[in-house]
């Protein structure tokens, strides 16, 4: 039988410790476990771990006479989740400990079982006061790097404290219906019968709201395309969008693909999905074919258009940029662990460039709407404020949102409001 917490120790210590993506590494680690319980406690224990990683780690250095992140990566990563299950899980504590110590064994680190024992007894012991030293710093109350922190001060004075917390509020996943194939009252009735709870969304039509967390991959109607997991946020761009059947449409950063599906869900058009990465590609095809919807699909550079481009302007293109994504954090907390500060201006330059490149692409009269994952001004307002300057021909259009508020020349919408993700939208119009 495979011991769960050694398992999630490590896939944490791959995730904090040597740069590794936590969806990537823990979707091969959930086929280990054949109970779906056991499924569950894995997948809390690596998203909790990575979540607080910040905080639990910097209470170890407390805790240790001697550092183990080096030597013991996997040791050290199971004591942050011996800390999880203490503080955040809030499991019981003589069985947390006891099950912990038992994964140094099944890690064949048995040797370090009466350290483990030790460390995590002496913070039950000490935890209030331990607890109260890290509150004092933002950045281990929240659990997010001193960058971040700083960055979102500045910008968002008056919500970062709100900001950092939603961003450590896990969320049941939202689903798309897919109105080709399914209703949303349908998909809801469907789910039901599977003992999973779903809502219409208020004002996202093809929106459900998952009472819980389920694995959606199992649930009825997901192989046969009724459904996709997508976030409210995610979903406003087909709106903003305005398409009509017969467009010509480019995605021009389409992976994984899921607002390329959610455009041929709204209209007939001829899209492009382009996708730089092959392997990301992949991803796209993928759910085309779950979805049984159809478009072409290219690899490409979108700064690069000669590479690709058939000289046929399009109607309305999506530039889904690359970015920090630290409007989604609360889905992906290794986000926290890996993004740098010297990443954001990268971000920038490359996001400027793209939209550089791809204006020549929009027809006259045409709609290009600028979107990111990203709750920073230096990736939204100032990279849109920058390319209107140097445009004559392109002028801002209102994309007012039930949630938000107008940022720049566009709209943001910061993490948690309306129980959506964070997510920055420009529309631009070219005259």
């Amino acid at each position: 039988m495979t011991d769960t917490r050694a398992l999630a120790a490590q896939v944490l210590a791959d995730v904090a410790l040597r740069g590794a993506s936590l969806r990537e590494h823990l979707q091969p680690a959930q086929s280990k476990l054949v109970d779906a319980r056991d499924r569950a406690f894995l997948t809390a224990l690596c998203n909790e771990g990575a979540r607080w990683w910040l905080r639990f780690d910097k209470a170890l250095d407390g805790l240790l006479q001697q550092p183990l992140r080096k030597r013991e990566p996997t040791l050290h990563a199971l004591l942050v989740l011996g800390l999880v299950q203490l503080e955040v899980l809030h499991l019981p504590p003589h069985a947390a400990v006891a099950a912990t110590v038992e994964a140094t064994r099944a890690l064949q680190r048995g040797g370090f079982s009466k350290l483990v024992n030790a460390v995590l007894r002496r913070w039950l012991r000490e935890r209030e006061g331990l607890n109260a030293i890290l509150d004092r710093e933002q950045s281990t109350r929240f659990a997010h790097p001193r960058w971040m922190v700083e960055a979102l001060a500045h910008d968002w004075p008056d919500h970062v404290d709100d900001i950092l917390a939603k961003n450590n509020q896990p969320s049941p996943p939202m689903l798309r219906v897919n109105s080709r194939r399914a209703t949303r009252e349908a998909a809801v009735l469907e789910l039901a019968e599977a003992g999973i709870l779903a809502k219409s969304h208020a004002w996202l039509r093809d929106a459900l709201q998952l009472d819980g967390h389920a694995d959606i991959a199992r649930l009825p109607g997901f192989a046969k395309g009724h459904f996709s997991v997508q976030d409210g946020a995610a979903q406003c761009t087909a709106n903003l969008m305005d398409l009509h059947d017969g467009m010509r449409v480019l995605d021009a950063c389409a992976a994984p693909g899921g607002k390329a599906c959610h455009m041929l869900e709204h209209a007939d058009l001829e899209l492009l999905a382009l996708e730089r990465d092959p392997a990301r590609a992949n991803s796209i095809r993928s759910n085309l074919e779950r979805l049984h919807l159809a478009c072409e699909l290219r690899n490409g550079d979108a700064g690069n258009p000669g590479a690709w481009w058939d000289r046929k302007p399009f109607d309305r293109i999506l530039l889904d940029a690359p970015c920090s994504a630290t409007g989604v954090i609360r889905r992906h907390p290794d986000i926290k662990l890996h993004r740098r500060a010297s990443d954001i201006p990268q971000l920038a330059r490359e996001q400027a460039r793209l939209l550089e490149a791809l204006w020549p692409l929009l027809a006259r009269h045409g709609r290009l709407v600028y979107a990111t994952c990203s709750v920073l001004h230096e990736e939204n307002e100032r990279v849109v404020a920058g390319f209107l300057d140097a445009h004559p021909d392109a002028q801002p259009e209102r994309c007012d949102l039930p949630v938000g508020r107008a940022a720049g020349a566009g709209w943001q919408i910061l993490p948690g409001e309306g129980g959506l993700d964070g997510m920055y939208y420009a529309v631009i119009a070219k005259a």
